[in-house]
């Protein structure tokens, strides 16, 4: 096993770098959130920075990447202040890579990559048609991140799309039944498979022996 230092991690090559601390954090959720801007121009991205922040209220929360990067998903969320997450599937998952792209203000990634935007009645927002899992969100809070210029934007969830073979009768979302993918890194995907289901924890304190 090789150990590394903060003067190590700094003397790599840009890329080299970027890809080593990128697959370090290990396997993570892909989605494309899709938006429209001012004009009703749609717009699709990938992003690999999905996190859940609670249940009640339901929020969830992405990095966005310094504005220079990527700009338009944010500046249309910011607009609009509604988007959607869609869940991302071995059918389609070289379009939803291809979005990566740096397409110009006004074209469509939906167009390019060749994935369908679905609307749903009173939101603005596009869902990705060939998406098994998506849901729609209403933007809540943007927190500037000034380390390194990113964001966290947190949404809350009011429409959720799912396809009915996947919800347990718990509510959990047996996502290896839609095949939704994982990523590792900015060009690794990744197909899951579902190793067991464990019952909740909870710590007895009767148990504990003090000699």
């Amino acid at each position: 096993m090789t150990s590394y230092t903060t003067s190590d991690i700094e003397s790599w090559e840009r890329f080299y770098r970027a890809n080593f601390i990128n697959t370090l954090t290990g396997f993570k959720s892909v989605n494309l959130i899709g938006t429209v801007n001012e004009l009703g121009q749609t717009n699709l991205a990938i992003f690999s920075s999905i996190v859940h922040i609670g249940s009640n209220p339901p929020l969830v929360g992405y990095i966005n990447r310094p504005v220079k990067a990527a700009q338009h998903t944010l500046a249309n969320i910011q607009a609009s202040e509604v988007y959607t997450i869609n869940h991302i599937h071995p059918s389609f998952v070289e379009q939803a890579h291809q979005t990566s792209a740096k397409y110009a203000a006004g074209i469509s990634e939906f167009e390019e990559v060749g994935l369908t935007p679905e609307f749903r009645e009173n939101i603005s927002a596009p869902f990705v048609k060939e998406s098994s899992i998506k849901y729609a969100l209403t933007l809540q809070q943007i927190i500037p991140i000034e380390l390194n210029d990113t964001f966290l934007v947190i949404g809350k969830i009011i429409a959720i799309q799912v396809d009915n073979n996947v919800v347990s009768e718990d509510g959990f979302l047996q996502l290896d039944k839609a095949a939704s993918i994982c990523s590792n890194g900015i060009d690794g995907y990744y197909t899951t498979e579902l190793i067991k289901r464990y019952s909740y924890v909870k710590f007895d304190i009767q148990s504990l022996k003090i000699s």
